[in-house]
């Protein structure tokens, strides 16, 4: 089985549920207490063996790229007031892993950043992440799905459980009987012809095969590219495509405040430096 070593991030969008916070600081760098979304994203990508993260992204996303280049002054700055480990840290970030940084280009819409990434994928399995989805697990929910993929090479997106009154914001999956094998997805369906609770989100394996039919799909509502429209067409012409729980953690959405909000504590609650302590004033609030 050919090993997955490339992901592709999709960070090109504009954080309008963030807004003002998001006029000039794309969403993807808003910290989660003291590391932005994107960094949390990269390390988990990074635990399960990618080398080369491409990024795709628009005009105003230079910070993020920043982020990821090497600062000397910072870090000549920080040795010399004697914060060697912190100089460190800020240094290490640029080793993650190699970065590529491609402009999107194309309709609007969730399977567009595929296409723009595709020309540097050459035939090979590869991630595509969602640059704002959180997954906090013990260990990586990428390296889970890598590892699944290793055993059979089966494609895959990430699920997770959602209350009923929730289902009517998420795509959807129709599992085949007793399986964890994808019959559709139903974007954003009504409580009543929801056909499970399990919502899609944003860690997928895909091939050169999704690519090949994102390239002949047509727009969808709203004149939009919808990935989930290529993973439907893959799946009616015979091809296997998986659901993945999260083992031993959970998915975390941030794309509006009060998620965002959830997700800096979920993390913030686990720090042995802060964790105790903002526990304790958070139940002066309960």
């Amino acid at each position: 089985m050919q090993k997955i070593t490339k992901a592709v991030i999709a960070v090109a969008g504009s954080g309008t549920r963030l807004l003002p916070a998001t006029k000039t600081m794309p969403k993807e760098m808003l910290p989660i207490v003291d590391k932005p979304i994107i960094q949390l994203v990269v390390e988990e990508l990074v635990e399960a063996g990618i080398e080369d993260i491409i990024l795709v992204t628009k005009w105003d996303k230079k910070p993020l790229e920043d982020h990821f280049d090497y600062n000397w002054a910072l870090i000549d700055e920080l040795k010399k007031n004697g914060k060697e480990k912190l100089s460190e840290e800020i240094k290490k970030i640029a080793n993650l892993a190699n970065f590529i940084y491609v402009r999107q280009k194309g309709p609007y819409g969730n399977g567009t950043p595929v296409l723009s990434a595709a020309s540097l994928i050459k035939d090979e399995p590869f991630v595509f992440v969602w640059g704002d989805d959180l997954v906090k697990s013990k260990v990586s929910f990428t390296k889970q799905m890598v590892d699944d993929y290793a055993k059979d090479g089966k494609l895959m997106i990430g699920v997770q459980k959602v209350e009923r009154d929730q289902v009517n914001r998420y795509g959807i999956v129709k599992l085949k009987k007793d399986t964890m094998e994808i019959e559709d997805i139903i974007e954003k369906p009504n409580i009543e012809k929801a056909p499970s609770q399990l919502a899609d989100f944003g860690r997928m394996i895909l091939n050169q095969d999704i690519i090949n039919i994102l390239k002949k799909t047509a727009l969808g509502k709203d004149n939009e590219l919808y990935l989930v429209d290529a993973i439907r067409d893959y799946v009616k012409q015979g091809g296997v495509f998986m659901a993945k729980e999260v083992e031993g953690g959970q998915w975390l959405t941030t794309g509006d405040p009060l998620n965002y909000l959830k997700a800096i504590l979920e993390y913030a609650f686990d720090r042995k430096d802060i964790g105790s302590e903002l526990r304790e004033y958070v139940k002066k609030f309960i």
